[in-house]
């Protein structure tokens, strides 16, 4: 995801730090910032990050809607729906980063549109209480962990640490949405008249997804509890 791939320092700063003597007999790296919160935000990949939203309303509705006979809803629609959304995530940011579309808006939007739909479809799946595998336990830990990782990402970035997105977070939300998928999927007649054993399949998909979630988050914990134990300048 493009939000959350650098940790820019601003040119400004590194001039300041240059005649203020603190960088005497040390090389200055300035890299790029994103552009300001302006009207040309309103970039290609800022447009796609915002018609995610709209994907997950729609998304959202077709898993309320239809839930008081679930052999009557469009959930291969959802499914589709949520592969689509999946994809504009996977778009938008390969398009900022090779065009350098990156900008202050896309690093606010992207990640909060990643969690409003993974977290959204697991309410919206617990509150109509339909035999989709999607626990309250799941739905929880999924978003406990989201809540305190971004609460730590935003405390040690705003103290100047490098807090962007690790490898095992990247796991955890390609088996999230793996998980989602075939929640959504186990819900349509003609998937379970295909496949008369795809609950199994799903249930342990969705245990999957609760270890990855857990170690992940403990993951970041420990990186964050390591880079707190260092002097700023050192993390």
């Amino acid at each position: 995801m493009h939000s959350t791939k650098h940790n820019e320092t601003t040119a400004s700063e590194a001039v300041a730090a240059s005649e203020s003597g603190a960088t005497v007999g040390a090389e200055v790296q300035v890299v790029a910032v994103p552009a300001p919160l302006t009207r040309n935000a309103l970039s290609l990949p800022n447009i796609i990050t915002i018609s995610r939203l709209f994907i997950a309303v729609g998304l959202f509705w077709l898993i309320y809607a239809y839930t008081d006979d679930p052999s009557r809803g469009y959930w291969l629609t959802a499914t589709a729906l949520f592969l689509v959304a999946a994809g504009t995530d996977f778009l938008d940011g390969l398009i900022a980063r090779r065009w350098g579309l990156v900008t202050t808006l896309g690093r606010i939007l992207d990640p909060f549109a990643d969690k409003i739909i993974i977290c959204g479809v697991f309410i919206f799946l617990q509150d109509r209480r339909l035999d989709s595998g999607v626990t309250a336990w799941l739905t929880t830990i999924v978003i406990g962990r989201e809540m305190f990782v971004t609460s730590l990402r935003g405390f040690l970035e705003k103290h100047g640490r490098d807090f962007s997105a690790a490898l095992s977070g990247k796991i955890k939300m390609i088996l999230q949405c793996i998980a989602v998928t075939a929640a959504l999927m186990s819900l349509s007649p003609a998937v379970q008249s295909a496949f008369p054993r795809f609950n199994l399949l799903r249930d342990v998909l969705i245990w999957a997804t609760i270890v990855a979630t857990v170690w992940s988050g403990l993951l970041y914990v420990w990186r964050a509890y390591q880079m707190l134990r260092l002097p700023a300048d050192a993390a």
